[in-house]
Order: structure tokens, then C-alpha cells, then sequence
């Protein structure tokens, strides 16, 4: 049983996109009228990583399994066998795998099967074999074995053609003229077409007279296909495309004539990351044998990780809710106009809250925890998934208490993926499926740059050596890119997610509690280039990683020396700059956040010396500016973590000293009182801070002008 999904309606309803391309409802199966009934659009659902294209697609297998054909194919996992022939590439290898899978039995139906597509891959198979190597015939054969039993249903009938193939083959007048791999390829068609398929089915040789320079005649357009297979370059590929056309037309033939009132809907094709070579050699001979008008019937729905991918250049582009109903496709005059490009969009907090509601059926979740989680994962299904699940189990009788749980409390915590599978943190988990093959400990280093330039800074000093091919950071940047993910100019790693994961995994990864030797010697990199005389410096950015680390004492003495500075909506912009860094979260820590007591004004009497909160050599109203804007930047930065869930006391706590300092400044007291007023709004709304306060703009680092959303753990630590 696949996972339950959320928000994918506008497929998986009874008039939803599945069902009109399909002709039969997900559920129940019953019959619906075809949105494109001679010539349907080929569905390509496109997103990132994580976000649920795979398992759409797999709960399309899921659901229809049972009532039509239906094939899923991953085209990045498709790999050789432990010894392949000549004969096998990546379009061989996946052909007999969909073609196996739409054999399978379904209601009232014959098992389909696949003459024209056996014939032609015995014929790429066939170019090695030789006499004195019958084994190499018999291994091929035998991974053939599924697909051929589509037309031949004795499991021993390759042993005897080999046998005969070969004997066959030596008897044959040598003809320097004729390649050898057509001549073997003859002679194997010729045997398996008289030991192994019926009268009816020798016809279906007949199709692969339309080959090139077969002028008709099927068993020389089959010996063609060969020399041009083992030919390699534009030829293999003139073949491979055929062999794509030969699965289709096997469909065709099932679906057509008598056959046709026997059954229900459309098969369906499922490809799974078609943006690889792979998928675009198996969507692209289908989509341009239907713009020349050939019709196929068949419902092939494939997903893309890159959305500008240049084989969706003339799609027809929708986002996932404007095809609930109808998708309004046409096609156009270019090839690639037959794509049907469905962007799936990021859950809804109401889609996220439903989710915790499944893990956690009697409500004992934290109010706020879900819409937490929403802000921090953006409602990447896959995120919202697994931290689910990990609230559910955090909730079971003798974990956390309930209170305790915020997202990021929940990052660090295990669970059960599928049973007889060891648990598994969930941070990991995340990172392993959002960035799967990855140098996972230089990408932590550098999710702490705010830019390229202080991610090449970052990877001269604490990365050297790390690669023989040039510049570390430039190479993170490509693999961010060509992964689909966005890099700067704010953070490197701009996406609130992944660099969220990333820097949680650089604090935590050697489990050094409480010294964080990496955490802090990144970090103390980065300040110290910032610092005067460092290599970038600005005072913003090395008070922001004077935050990271935990040292509040100059942070707060640069914004009371600022504020009586005519421009407040730089000091504003400042002050949300510099506590939007990541919080040095201690590992396990049950009780609550320790900013919330400085926010709220109560801490302990003489917790900490006049030096470490800048009081010292102070007169009386420079002490209560300083306590104050001590306070309000813990409630600030408190409010602002996307790792953290808001706190109703400090919210209000966090307007009146906006109020307060409005009352105080001698110019900028509107634009205070502003802040005072938006802020908390931006907050319960779950919005970034707005800036100038009520405008839609989130700004940028410490300037108050635009920039890009937060939600990561910090603007630019």
C-alpha cells in the first residue's frame, strides 16, 4: 500500500486528470468520458526533489494495477545486468521491464502480448553470438525470458533456439557483402519465427517493413534494425527509437479490432525521472509518431525533476490545481507541443495539518506544530511526510512531552520507514532523498555562506584539498543546479529546506555536545572575514555570525549606538538581518527555548556579568536601552526561526517594545509604530517580516530593500 497523499486531488479525483486520460476513475474504476479521445497529451508532472512526482506516480500504479495494463519504469535506476551483451543499453534494458509489467493479469482481459517487440530485441541481441560462444546466446535469452514468454509460454523454448539458431547460422554460405550481424539476426528471426509463433503471429514480423531500406519486407527491415543497432552513434538510436514503437504498436494490436470491446480504458505508461537521457529515448519516439498524426491510446504519464528542461520547450504548461477539472491542452505545430507540462504544487497548511491529524488521531500535536512545519518545509510533501510521522511516534506514551516539540526538535528525531528497516533520523533521511549521492559533509560547509563569494572564502579555508578539479565551491554550485536547486544571491544554498538540513547536520554531525567544533569553526571563519580588516568586511554580516555562535553582547550594543541614526528602516531591516541567524540548539533539549525567558524579560537576576550583556560603564538610560533591545532581539530571533514555533506572550512582548522604542526615537517613531504593528501580524500569518513594516516586500540583508524569502534558519548565516 502506497502512502496516503495530500493535495494531489486535482489527479487522483473521479474527473481529475487521471481519470480523464485514462477513461476509468482511480477508485472504483468506473468509466469516464476521455478528455482527448483521439489524441491525448503525454503528462509530464514536474517539481524537485521531494516533491511527490515519484509517488503520484507510483499511486497511479497503485490504483490502476488491478483494472488496466500499467508499466513504472525509474529511468535513473535502469542498469546493466552483471554481465550484458552487445545488445544491451539503457532503452533495451527498460523495453522488456515495462513490457513484463503490462503483461500482468488485469479484470477481464487477456494478458497482452508483445510479438513485434520480442522479434526486434532477439534481432539487437542476436549481433554477438557466435559458434563457439553459445553461452553469450543463452544469457541473452535468458534475460529475455519475461518478455518472450509474452508470446511463448514454455519456460525451455530459448535452449532449443539457440541451438538451432547457431546450427543454422554455420550452415549459411559466408557473404563478405552481408553484415554478420544481420545474417545472425536472420537467422534467429527466421527460427524463432518457425518454432515459436503462431501462424497469426509471424504477421506481426510484417510491421518492421516500414524500417528503413526494408522496401517493405519485415525480416529484412528486422536485419537492418541489427546492423544499425551494433553500428552504434545515430543508427543505434534510429533503432532503439524503433524498438520504442514496437512496444506501442503491440499495444496498439491489443487494443484494436475485436480486442478493443474486451477492454476498459487505456494501458498506461509510467516513467519516472524522463528528464534523463533514458526518458527522453522513450517518450520521444512516441511523441513524434504522434505528431505525424499516428494515434496510440496510450495513457503515458512521466515526471521531470528540471521544469525548464529543453524537452518540455513547446509544452502546454499548467500548475497542478488548473486541472482538476480539464487541462484545456491543444496541441501545436512542434513536436514537443504534445506535452502536457503539470507543475504539482506545495501543500496547503490544511493539507499539512491533515496530515499530522492521520499520526495523530487524538490531537495531542502542539497547537501551531503543523503550521510550523508548513513554514519550514514549504510543503515539500516529502518533508511534511516524514516530520509527520515523526510527530506521531515523538507522541506515543513515555517520549517528549507534547510541548516540547517544534520542528526542530523534530529533525533529530528517529523513525520507522518500512518494517525490517532500522529506524532512521529523520534529517538524514531528508538529506539522502533531497540529495541523493551527494558530498553531504561539503555542502554543510558551505550552506553557511551567503553567497558565492563567501562559499568560495568558506572552501579555500575549510575545505582545501577536497577536490583535484578546481574550484570546490563553483562545483557545489553546478551540482546544486543541475539538481534543480537554487543558489543565491542571498544564500548559496537558497532553498529554506535543504539549507535548514544542511546546516542542522554541520552543527550536529560529529556529536561533539557542547563543542561544536565544526559548527563553530565555520562560523568563526565567516566572522572573521566580516570583521575590519577581514576579507569582506560588513558590520551586518559579522554581527549576524557573532549571533550564530551565541555571543549576543556587540549585536545588541550595535543597535543601541544605531538608533537614534536618522534612517530606521535600515535599523529595522538591520535588527531582522542579524537575528535571523540559526540558533545553537542544544541536542535533546526538552524544556523551553531559552530565548523566550530574555524576551520576556526574565531572566534570572545576575545570570549573566555586565560583560557579556554590554551593560558595563552604562548610565542609567543607556541600561534600560540596552535591557530592552536585549530583549527585543531574543524575541525577534525567537519569532523569526523557522525551526522554532511562535510564542503568543512573546509576540505581544515583541509590539511593545516596538511601541516603547517608538516613543523613544526622535524621527523614525512612525515606522516603529508601524513595525509594531505588522510585525506581529507577518508572525501569526506566518509570513517573513515584512520590511518597510505592511509592505508585501521581505527585504534583503540588512539594508530593508528586497530580497528573497526566509525560512531557513537564518538570512545569510
Amino acid at each position: 500500500m502506497e502512502r496516503e497523499l495530500y493535495g494531489r486531488e486535482a489527479i487522483f479525483g473521479n474527473d481529475g486528470l487521471a481519470a480523464r486520460l485514462t477513461g476509468l476513475t482511480p477508485y472504483g474504476s468506473a468509466r469516464v468520458a476521455y478528455e482527448h479521445r483521439d489524441d491525448p497529451p503525454v503528462a509530464v508532472l514536474t517539481g524537485g526533489r521531494g516533491m511527490g512526482k515519484t509517488a503520484a506516480l507510483k499511486q497511479l500504479r497503485h490504483l490502476y494495477r488491478e483494472i488496466t495494463p500499467v508499466a513504472l519504469v525509474d529511468c535513473e535506476a535502469v542498469a546493466p545486468p552483471a554481465d550484458p551483451g552487445p545488445g544491451w543499453t539503457p532503452v533495451t534494458g527498460a523495453l522488456p521491464e515495462l513490457a513484463t509489467q503490462l503483461t500482468a493479469k488485469v479484470r477481464a482481459a487477456r494478458p497482452v502480448q508483445f510479438p513485434r517487440l520480442s522479434l526486434g530485441l532477439v534481432a539487437v541481441a542476436s549481433i554477438s553470438w557466435t559458434r563457439e560462444d553459445e553461452t553469450r546466446a543463452q544469457r541473452d535469452l535468458q534475460s529475455l525470458g519475461p518478455v518472450l514468454a509474452t508470446v511463448d509460454t514454455r519456460g525451455d523454448a530459448a535452449t532449443g533456439w539457440v541451438t538451432k539458431v547457431l546450427t543454422k547460422l554455420a550452415a549459411s554460405a559466408f557473404d563478405s557483402v552481408v553484415p554478420l550481424a544481420g545474417m545472425v539476426a536472420e537467422a534467429t528471426i527466421e527460427t524463432v519465427l518457425e518454432e515459436t509463433f503462431s501462424r497469426f503471429q509471424r504477421r506481426s514480423a510484417d510491421w518492421y517493413g516500414s524500417y528503413p531500406h526494408a522496401g517493405g519486407n519485415g525480416r529484412i527491415g528486422l536485419r537492418q534494425l541489427a546492423v544499425d543497432f551494433e553500428r552504434g552513434g545515430d543508427l543505434r538510436r534510429r533503432a532503439e527509437d524503433h524498438l520504442v514503437l514496437a512496444l506501442v504498436a503491440d499495444l496498439v494490436r491489443a487494443y484494436g479490432g475485436l480486442a478493443r470491446g474486451a477492454r476498459r480504458g487505456r494501458p498506461v505508461l509510467l516513467l519516472d525521472n524522463a528528464h534523463t537521457l533514458l526518458g527522453r529515448q522513450l517518450v520521444e519516439p512516441v511523441l513524434r509518431q504522434r505528431a505525424s498524426g499516428v494515434r496510440d491510446q496510450i495513457a503515458l504519464f512521466a515526471s521531470s525533476r528540471a521544469r525548464d528542461h529543453e524537452g518540455l520547450s513547446h509544452a502546454v504548461r499548467r500548475r497542478l490545481p488548473e486541472v482538476a477539472h480539464g487541462s484545456h491542452w491543444v496541441r501545436g505545430s512542434e513536436v514537443t507541443s504534445g506535452i502536457l507540462a503539470v507543475e504539482l504544487t506545495a501543500l496547503s497548511p490544511a493539507h499539512v495539518q491533515a496530515a499530522f491529524d492521520r499520526h495523530d488521531p487524538v490531537g495531542r500535536t502542539p497547537a501551531g506544530l503543523a503550521r510550523g512545519v508548513h513554514r519550514l518545509t514549504g510543503g515539500r510533501p516529502l518533508g511534511v511526510a516524514l516530520l509527520a510521522q515523526a510527530a506521531g511516534e515523538a507522541l506515543v506514551p513515555g517520549a517528549s512531552q507534547p510541548g516540547s516539540l517544534v520542528p526542530g526538535a523534530l529533525l533529530g528525531r528517529t523513525v520507522e520507514l518500512r518494517e525490517g528497516r532500522a529506524p532512521v533520523r529523520v534529517a538524514d533521511e531528508l538529506l539522502a532523498q533531497l540529495l541523493p549521492g551527494q558530498q553531504l559533509d561539503v555542502l554543510s560547509v558551505l550552506a553557511a555562506a551567503h553567497s558565492e563569494d563567501s562559499a568560495r572564502l568558506l572552501a579555500t579555508a575549510r575545505l582545501r584539498g577536497r577536490s583535484l578539479d578546481g574550484d570546490v565551491a563553483l562545483q557545489v554550485r553546478d551540482v546544486l543546479r543541475a539538481q534543480d536547486w537554487p543558489v543565491g544571491p542571498e544564500y548559496f544554498v537558497a532553498d529554506p529546506l535543504l539549507r535548514a538540513l544542511l546546516l542542522h547536520r554541520l552543527r550536529f554531525q560529529d556529536d561533539d555536545h557542547p563543542y561544536y567544533a565544526v559548527w563553530r569553526a565555520v562560523h568563526e571563519t565567516l566572522r572573521t572575514a566580516y570583521a575590519p580588516g577581514g576579507r569582506c568586511p560588513s558590520v551586518p554580516h559579522r554581527l549576524h555570525q557573532e549571533l550564530v555562535l551565541g555571543r549576543t553582547r556587540d549585536c545588541v550594543t550595535h543597535l543601541r549606538e544605531r538608533f537614534t541614526d536618522g534612517d530606521v528602516t535600515a535599523w529595522l531591516g538591520s535588527l531582522r538581518f542579524i537575528a535571523s541567524a540559526p540558533y545553537p540548539r542544544p541536542p535533546g533539549h526538552a524544556g523551553p527555548d531559552p530565548r523566550r525567558a530574555v524576551a520576556l524579560g526574565r531572566e534570572a537576576a545576575g545570570s549573566l556579568p555586565d560583560g557579556e550583556t554590554g551593560l558595563a560603564g552604562l548610565g542609567e538610560r543607556a541600561v534600560e536601552l540596552q535591557l530592552q533591545l536585549r530583549r527585543l532581539l531574543h524575541a525577534v530571533w525567537l519569532l523569526s526561526d523557522p525551526l522554532a514555533v511562535p510564542d503568543e506572550e512573546v509576540i505581544d512582548k515583541m509590539a511593545h517594545e516596538l511601541r516603547q522604542l517608538s516613543g523613544r526615537h526622535p524621527t523614525g517613531n512612525s515606522v516603529l509604530w508601524d513595525a509594531a504593528t505588522h510585525w506581529p501580524r507577518d508572525i501569526r500569518a506566518w509570513r517573513p517580516l515584512s520590511m518597510p513594516p505592511g509592505s508585501s516586500d521581505t527585504g534583503g540583508p540588512g539594508t530593508g530593500g528586497s530580497g528573497q524569502r526566509r525560512g531557513n534558519g537564518g538570512s545569510d548565516a
